[in-house]
């Protein structure tokens, strides 16, 4: 009778297919590039600390469910902010229409005071609201779930403000695309450091 063949074992198998899973992903800055071909908006999240605004620029943001009403965004574990804004428990989702690339700049640099010499106001919900933004998604943290060197954050959502109309006008949004604001712009120059890096995945 022939001999039977000798079986792997299976956690043999997967840890075999993990290292080869993990030889064939992309290096960071070759996955960053690939990212950059999926268009999102802008947004920046904001919260109270300690009586001080924080807050910083992220594209990364989702709904995620109806009933009841959850988003999620996904911060860098080495911003300054989140730690502060996890810390808060409640925060502000201000996302940005196309005509704002000053905040965008503002909250997505690592270099000054992002609050200084702007316009805001304390949300009867306890975080700072943006002027003027295209919707502001009112928040407590809901849970956290780590992700690599992210945080994946979810929100429960207390209530949220539309300005899609000003002055009769509808509004558009901001799009970051291939490292430019806005598509349909191949001659568009590349976004001002540090947004030309190719995301802004929570980072800030």
């Amino acid at each position: 009778m022939p001999a039977e063949p000798a079986l792997t074992p299976l956690h043999d198998a997967v840890a075999n297919d993990s290292r080869a899973d993990a030889a064939a992903a992309p290096e960071p800055a070759d996955f960053r590039k690939a990212m950059a071909e999926f268009a999102t908006g802008v947004t920046v999240v904001t919260a109270l600390d300690g009586g001080e605004p924080v807050g910083f620029a992220c594209q990364s943001f989702a709904s995620v469910s109806l009933d009841p009403p959850l988003i999620l965004f996904c911060a860098d574990k080495r911003g300054r902010s989140w730690p502060r804004i996890r810390s808060a428990g409640r925060f502000c989702v201000n996302v940005l229409g196309e005509e704002q690339r000053d905040l965008c700049e503002r909250f997505g640099s690592s270099r000054g005071t992002k609050f200084e010499g702007l316009d805001w106001e304390e949300s009867r919900w306890g975080s700072p609201a943006l002027p003027d933004v295209l919707l502001a998604v009112h928040c407590v943290v809901h849970d956290v779930h780590e992700a690599g060197d992210h945080e994946v954050v979810i929100g429960r959502v207390l209530a949220v403000d539309r300005h899609e109309v000003v002055d009769g006008a509808w509004r558009r949004p901001m799009v970051f695309f291939r490292s430019r604001f806005g598509v349909g712009e191949p001659d568009a120059p590349i976004a001002p450091d540090p947004w030309g890096i190719g995301d802004r995945w929570g980072w800030g």
